[in-house]
């Protein structure tokens, strides 16, 4: 569907995908919502675009992915990609800070940012939809199973402790704060998915994430641990 005020995202994608797979693509757009509901109608089809090849009907995006053999979608199914995009990021900006203060390469100081710098923007994708991730996060975390608010509070501890930390201010509250709650959520990830063996998706990255639940959040909550006891005996 092509209409002055929206344009098919799965169509502009189907399109693509034929394209870079060798095929001469005859497009044909559908102006209004009107007539898109009218062709689904004639083709007795649910979605738009669908996708002949030579004659033959294959379907819609999903079909063609799976016609040309690619399988489903990456967006569908659990991926680990939010959580390697903040931790790369996360190093580069400490690299970056690192050698920008000290114009130096130095790895206990790159490793100080790199973990505050991952609390931040772990912090920052909870706290974009609080709701959100509270709903993910109370269906593992044994504190705010028994109380809710709780989850909430962790989003604010995690992001500020990696503010303070980066600032080597209120170390005395940043770090004992972290190390609790990055123990319980710690204990509590291990609980679910070691002992429980709960197929959970994890609240790291915010709610409604796609990020298995398992090694990278037990990881996310070890780096908080250790991080705040280096902090405590600094």
């Amino acid at each position: 569907m092509v209409t002055p005020k929206h344009l098919c995202p799965w169509g502009l994608k189907a399109f693509d995908l034929l394209k870079r797979h060798g095929y001469e693509v005859e497009d044909h757009h559908l102006a209004s919502e009107e007539e898109n509901e009218r062709y689904k109608k004639e083709q007795d089809v649910d979605e738009t675009p669908q996708i002949f090849i030579e004659g033959r009907h294959i379907g819609g995006y999903d079909a063609l992915r799976e016609h040309l053999g690619l399988g489903p979608d990456p967006k569908e199914g659990q991926t680990y990609q939010p959580v390697i995009a903040v931790f790369s990021i996360a190093l580069l900006m400490a690299v970056a800070e690192c050698w920008a203060a000290l114009h130096a390469l130095a790895p206990v100081r790159i490793a100080e940012l790199f973990v505050a710098f991952s609390m931040c923007v772990l912090g920052i994708l909870k706290l974009r939809d609080l709701q959100s991730f509270a709903t993910g996060f109370v269906q593992y975390d044994l504190l705010a199973q028994r109380y809710v608010p709780y989850a909430c509070v962790y989003a604010f501890i995690e992001t500020l402790a990696g503010v303070f930390m980066l600032g080597g201010v209120l170390t005395w509250l940043a770090a004992p704060a972290a190390l609790v709650v990055s123990t319980i959520g710690a204990v509590s990830v291990f609980k679910a998915v070691y002992l429980e063996k709960r197929d959970l998706s994890c609240a790291c990255v915010g709610g409604g994430s796609k990020v298995p639940l398992g090694f990278v959040s037990l990881t996310e909550n070890l780096m908080m641990m250790t991080m705040s006891l280096w902090m405590l005996l600094k």
